[in-house]
């Protein structure tokens, strides 16, 4: 029977859609494959690594009749990925194995039955659904996703606090040095839904979500379900499932500093290089540069341990007093390198407080970060 048959690049974009999730090496060799499951000339690929399911329907020329099986995911890519885009592939179904064929090229791969492949059991209880265009989404997790952390015992860190409530939605992350915040509205009135997702599942989100290039649609939306353990995401004929973290977040509100003394506005290009270069000269094992604000001027020096130095200067519109403070140089870089903004604006306190990094003119994002001893 053939499963399917469509040019290389229609085969290919349907398999990496839902692929990213699936691990090289697992404990159970089904979760490697992707469940192929044939109705007319629907094909619905699934795939899971238990915490997170991805699946997607697509239209292929093939046989008439239903199928359903599980195959190699990344074999399938990687065969695909060798032949011509233009090329017409099919795979063709033969006891338990299956065919690729495409030009004079043939493999033969091995199948695994589909009633074993382990499907994510779906929440009863999801809340009401709200959508927003898939670009602001991924305009939120572009601002706040490099605050998250990585591996940390406090597992509650290690993803992205959602908060949808009355028209908002906000996103925060961090890694208990910073923290970002990014907020956008709703169309319609929620009531307040907060759920922790998962650092592999917001990657993924990042991975697939369309930000409204060349050719696609600006506003396509991607409808967001929240439950007691499970969040679902609804976007370009997409249905990704995944489980949450449990715990409890800390209450973002209380680290935002309020009532600064003192700020500055300055390019955002500008600054950016000028910590590049001087990151140059921090030790690995410190990344700290020094930044010393005074009238009209900034100056950033750093460091390291064979008494090398580097120094940058900046002319700024700033009339406040001298603070001289310290930070890791590469939460500052971080933050300036995933803003798309030509301007930053900068609020200080003391050479001891956290200083709070912001876009002028737009209320919906705050990055904090905690100064260094130096």
């Amino acid at each position: 029977m053939i499963v399917l048959k469509a040019s290389q690049d229609k085969v290919l974009a349907a398999l990496q859609a839902v692929s990213g999730i699936v691990e090289r090496r697992h404990t159970l060799p089904i979760l490697a494959n992707v469940l192929l499951r044939k109705q007319g000339s629907q094909v619905e690929l699934t795939t899971s690594d238990l915490e997170i399911q991805v699946r997607t329907t697509v239209e292929f020329d093939g046989d008439e009749g239903d199928f359903t099986s599980t195959i190699g995911a990344r074999k399938l890519i990687d065969i695909l990925r060798s032949m011509p885009s233009d090329q017409t592939v099919s795979l063709t179904s033969n006891q338990n194995k299956m065919t690729l064929q495409g030009g004079k090229s043939r493999f033969t791969l091995q199948t695994l039955p589909a009633e074993d492949f382990p499907l994510v059991q779906e929440a009863a209880d999801f809340g009401p659904a709200f959508s927003v265009p898939q670009k602001t989404l991924k305009t939120l997790i572009n601002q706040v996703h490099f605050a998250m952390a990585v591996h940390d015992i406090r597992y509650y860190l290690n993803g992205i606090l959602f908060v949808a409530e009355g028209k908002s939605l906000t996103l925060v992350a961090t890694d208990g040095h910073r923290l970002a915040l990014a907020q956008a509205e709703l169309d319609t009135e929620m009531p307040k839904q907060e759920v922790i997702l998962p650092r592999k599942t917001v990657l993924e989100l990042m991975r697939l979500l369309k930000d409204g290039g060349k050719g696609e649609e600006e506003e396509q939306p991607i409808e967001m379900r929240f439950a007691g353990n499970q969040a679902k995401f609804s976007f370009s004929g997409m249905e990704f499932v995944t489980k949450l973290v449990e715990g409890k977040f800390p209450d973002y509100n209380r680290v935002i500093p309020k009532n600064h003394r003192f700020h500055v506005i300055l390019g955002r290009q500008q600054l950016l290089a000028a910590l590049q270069r001087a990151a140059i000269l921090t030790s690995e094992k410190f990344k700290a540069v020094r930044l010393a604000f005074e009238p009209g001027l900034l100056s950033i020096a750093s460091s390291n341990a064979e008494q090398e130095e580097a120094k940058e200067e900046i002319e700024i519109d700033y009339g406040g007093d001298q603070i001289e403070t310290g930070f890791n140089v590469t939460y500052l870089m971080d933050v300036l390198a995933n803003m798309g903004q030509d301007m930053v604006r900068v609020d200080l306190n003391d050479s001891s407080s956290s200083a709070l990094i912001s876009i002028p003119d737009q209320t919906g994002f705050k990055y904090v970060v905690m100064p260094m001893r130096i």
